[in-house]
């Protein structure tokens, strides 16, 4: 069994523009209407529960989830078939907001709420739960940003916990979170490098640097950690090989990024755990980021659509 944890899930909103303006100070206020909008449960973790249930992969999401906005998180994620074993707290569930200007859905902006304050009590009740699911395990996959209040070690702490159970983790965040975690030694990382282009302090503007910082983290332990160089392309590290994975599709495909890298890392999980090799895993996982991005669905649920998408995906040693 999967186990995803999402610490600080989120309602995403979407709002396509035909052009983005910023008021600015000769003006009292500036409207911008939108053609369309979307609205789905968020959060790393979340995203990757929906896309391994597309798969035909059961799995169980964990997290804090409160208020209105949290009930819209379970409801819409047991729609989509995942089980859930959140954990309540007394905050409201944060909403996100993305705005895709036309012809530069490809370069979204992203706004993102902090997320409610958890308390020591709440963190003690989900780190109860946490420990039962960890039984049922096979691979748990820690994801996303730390809320207020908890401790950035938490998902050391969490990894550390599943190995002592013989339990395999995927770790997708970034800054101190991440930093933590990669001590730890977690079998999968996926940095998230959105807000910091950085891995463990280093930076990322060449493919040189790239794979430096990868294999500083692999050294940590590590079995792979997964780099994004670009929308279209990623490096894997491993203790013995370097794998660039490519994709062959113009940006102007692009309809929405928005949760894109969550499928493909849900895509490499998912043909991981059926236990195929590596090459396999990591197109199939580049399909399903890239069948995600080409549609305006947040997530790409046709299993059919990700297999067509690794036509256009390349991967090979370097």
């Amino acid at each position: 069994m999967i186990v995803t944890v999402t610490l600080n899930p989120a309602i995403d909103k979407v709002y396509w523009v035909q052009s983005l303006k910023i008021c600015d100070i000769t003006q009292e206020e500036f409207l911008t209407r939108a053609v369309r909008s979307s609205t789905s449960a968020g959060g790393k973790g979340v995203n990757i529960s929906r896309a391994l249930s597309a798969f035909g992969m059961d799995n169980i999401a964990m997290g804090f989830v409160g208020g209105n906005m949290g009930h819209i998180v379970v409801r819409y994620l047991r729609r989509k078939g995942v089980t859930t074993n959140f954990t309540w707290i007394h905050g409201e569930t944060r909403v996100n907001v993305t705005l895709l200007e036309k012809g530069r859905e490809f370069s979204p902006n992203l706004i993102d709420e902090p997320g409610p304050e958890i308390s020591k009590s709440e963190v003690t009740r989900f780190m109860r739960r946490y420990q039962r699911m960890l039984k049922q395990a096979s691979w748990v996959v820690l994801g996303g940003s730390v809320p207020p209040g908890v401790d950035p070690e938490i998902y050391a702490e969490m990894t550390r916990m599943a190995r002592e159970a013989g339990v395999k983790v995927v770790v997708s965040a970034g800054g101190d979170a991440l930093h933590h975690a990669v001590a730890a030694g977690p079998t999968i990382v996926k940095p998230d490098t959105r807000e910091h282009h950085l891995v463990e302090g280093m930076k990322l503007a060449t493919t040189e640097q790239i794979i430096e910082a990868g294999r500083s983290v692999v050294a940590a332990g590590v079995e792979m950690v997964i780099i994004s160089t670009h929308v279209t392309g990623d490096i894997a590290i491993t203790p013995d090989a370097v794998w660039e994975i490519q994709g062959a599709v113009p940006t102007t495909r692009l309809r929405n990024l928005v949760g894109a890298d969550d499928a493909f890392l849900a895509g490499i999980l998912f043909k991981t755990v059926r236990g195929e090799p590596i090459e396999d895993a990591l197109r199939f996982g580049l399909a399903a980021g890239l069948a995600s991005a080409e549609s305006e669905k947040k997530i790409c649920e046709d299993v059919a659509v990700v297999d067509a998408e690794m036509q256009d995906v390349s991967v090979k040693r370097i």
